[in-house]
């Protein structure tokens, strides 16, 4: 996947494995739960970044090109997508 925002994505993702290394060793080092947690809930902010970034380029790219296809099969494709992508987000 090469799009707009790939270079975003890359950085976000880096943190991302930088700083659950980081909750790694605080468990392994026994830390504080609530501040465990805590670092928890700020990767899974920084993921839910990268995800609506890579579910933007899908948008502009994919949903776009399919949105065109003259006997809608891609559309209708790209569509169920969407709607598997909306219910997974749902239930978070």
């Amino acid at each position: 996947m090469e799009h707009e925002n790939t270079p975003d994505i890359t950085r976000r993702l880096k943190s991302v494995e930088g700083h659950v290394r980081g909750v790694q060793r605080m468990v392994d080092e026994g830390a504080y739960c609530v501040d465990v947690v805590n670092q928890i809930v700020a990767i899974q902010s920084a993921l839910k970044k990268v995800s609506a970034l890579v579910l933007d380029d899908h948008l502009r790219s994919c949903v776009t090109d399919a949105m065109q296809d003259p006997d809608g099969d891609a559309r209708e494709k790209v569509l169920a997508e969407l709607m598997q992508v909306y219910d997974a987000t749902a239930r978070l």
